[in-house]
């Protein structure tokens, strides 16, 4: 998890999180340089399984959960927003997936889409943004990857990271490295309660941008993924 300036909704994330979770587990929180409560709700909690980092100065959102990734431990790595609610039973189904299919890598699920007094708005993300698929050329025009909702196996960490500098997102990023050199399992159920408020980082950047922004953005992660498969000799699973 990365956090900036997320003491409105953190506190009850971090519940439907806790809950879910084995003692020997854990949550890695980053803190890009918040000036609110953030640290004060997460101290709150005195969870041993809660791993917080700090970053000095503010990085933004993507190395943040870069800096996140690179320390944690787990063979299972979720990724959360700040300001979500986990819905009961999330970490359980996501995990079945995983152990009945040894060859996925990568795990997400529909969402609900909640207001910020936590209203429902929409049943389902993927009514909005159009039915999940894995192929990486379609996911490089529009994405199909709800970071909030990605779980991926901690191996494809050698391919995802480092983000690249001029990445526009990163769960855009990984989407489409997973559909070359992973594959992914769309689970058709809410797991969790996407909040779209004001103050969101970063989701709909594909949506909202101009078209030459948006243009630039598709350039650079084609340059950046053919700088991938150039220098990785693995076989790749997309052709």
């Amino acid at each position: 998890m990365a956090v900036y300036n997320g003491q409105e909704y953190l506190e009850e994330q971090l519940q439907s999180i806790l809950k879910q979770l084995q003692p020997a587990d854990e949550v890695v929180i980053v803190n890009d340089a918040s000036v609110d409560r953030t640290i004060s709700v997460i101290n709150k909690f005195q969870d041993s399984r809660i791993n917080l980092l700090e970053n000095k100065i503010n990085l933004g959102v993507v190395k943040t959960f870069e800096k996140s990734l690179n320390s944690a431990s787990g063979d299972i790595i979720f990724l959360s927003d700040q300001d979500d609610i986990w819905l009961a039973g999330k970490v359980q189904k996501i995990l079945a997936v995983f152990q009945a299919h040894p060859d996925v890598t990568l795990v997400l699920s529909d969402a609900q889409i909640i207001d910020e007094k936590g209203k429902i708005t929409a049943d389902s993300f993927f009514e909005i943004r159009g039915e999940f698929v894995a192929n990486p050329i379609s996911n490089w025009i529009k994405s199909k990857h709800h970071g909030c909702t990605l779980a991926f196996r901690r191996e494809m960490l050698e391919f995802f990271l480092p983000f690249p500098d001029d990445t526009p997102m990163h769960d855009i990023w990984i989407g489409i490295v997973n559909g070359i050199y992973g594959k992914a399992f769309y689970i058709n159920e809410p797991l969790i309660q996407h909040r779209r408020h004001t103050s969101n980082t970063g989701r709909g950047i594909f949506n909202h941008a101009g078209i030459s922004q948006m243009i630039k953005w598709r350039l650079i992660l084609a340059k950046n993924v053919i700088s991938l498969i150039l220098k990785n000799k693995k076989l790749i699973n997309y052709i």
